[in-house]
């Protein structure tokens, strides 16, 4: 619920000091319209400054490209604006996620799959992906939101933790499969550590910052602190096994990540890593190749026979 407020009082603000300015501005003679016209015009330069900056900072503190996954100015322009569009997309999700449909009622079910969303946001960051996956035949689908966002992860585990109980108690299945964004895909695997291998079946991490991005110095909060490259936390966590047996552990990862910079710290030794380009870290969760990509490592996790040891290989996509 705080990530929607803090939305909305941003919102609120900037359209309160438009909105003055506006009014000082018509009654010296301007013309209404052209306010009227420039509100959409100044959101979306806003937006687009913003996604320049994270793109800025991404690429001055880049991972070494292999050349065959470089991009023209034309896809360089289409990474741009698909990141634009997919942040656009996740702000009104968030910031009406109370109207986005619920979790599915009760009923008995083979393979549940729980989504997670990452840092600063709630589960409205989710919505595109799990419209996806439902297209697809995934289902049940369930997702949740959790905070306050700067808290620790590890108070995150803890709601997480009685989100998968009740969705087992919901379903009567024995395991969830885990779907995590950005700093969902860290959750999740503090959750393994702490809980361990049992309840869970896979945990599918996109974008993932497995060792840290230097994005996480221009936010406050222990959860960001967290994200930081050699911090303790994430030391500790990249310490011993990284794929329990029987549970599939994927890394699916963009060599044009956006807010995950070096870029190669989502791969992760010892887990699937998949790797893509030409998606930005928000698009991740919006691009239909990747909601492909996921769905068919749901469908191999839920043929494959419980407690079945994991497969760790790295495959590009």
């Amino acid at each position: 619920m705080s990530t929607a407020i803090s939305l909305w009082l941003v919102i609120g603000g900037a359209i309160a000091l438009y909105a003055r300015s506006a009014i000082e501005a018509v009654a010296k003679g301007a013309n209404p319209w052209l306010y009227l016209a420039g509100a959409p015009l100044l959101y979306l330069a806003v937006l687009g400054s913003v996604t320049l900056v994270w793109f800025a900072l991404a690429w001055v503190f880049r991972a070494p490209r292999p050349r065959e996954v470089r991009l023209d100015i034309a896809g360089t322009l289409r990474l741009y604006l698909e990141e634009v569009r997919a942040i656009a997309r996740h702000g009104r999700h968030m910031a009406f996620f109370r109207f986005l449909p619920p979790d599915p009622p009760p009923a008995p079910a083979r393979s549940p799959v729980l989504l997670v969303h990452g840092v600063l946001c709630n589960r409205g960051s989710m919505e595109d992906l799990r419209c996806e996956l439902g297209a697809r035949g995934v289902h049940p689908l369930y997702t949740m939101s959790y905070g306050p966002p700067l808290a620790s992860i590890e108070r995150f585990v803890d709601q997480l933790a009685l989100k998968i109980d009740a969705i087992l108690a919901a379903t009567g299945a024995s395991r969830v499969a885990l779907v995590g964004h950005s700093m969902g895909g860290l959750v999740a695997r503090a959750y393994l550590r702490r809980h361990g291998p049992d309840k869970i079946s896979a945990v599918i991490m996109l974008g993932a910052p497995q060792h840290g991005s230097v994005h996480a110095w221009l936010f406050p909060g222990t959860s960001l602190m967290q994200l930081r490259p050699g911090n303790a936390w994430l030391s500790e966590l990249n310490r011993g096994e990284v794929a329990p047996p029987g549970v599939r552990m994927v890394s699916l990862w963009s060599w044009h990540d956006s807010m995950v910079a070096p870029q190669t710290s989502s791969r992760l030794d010892g887990a699937v890593n998949i790797v893509v380009h030409g998606i930005g870290h928000n698009a991740l969760v919006s691009s239909r190749r990747v909601a492909g990509l996921v769905a068919e490592e749901l469908q191999r996790v839920a043929a494959v026979p419980a407690h079945r040891p994991a497969v760790t290989s790295e495959s590009p996509a």
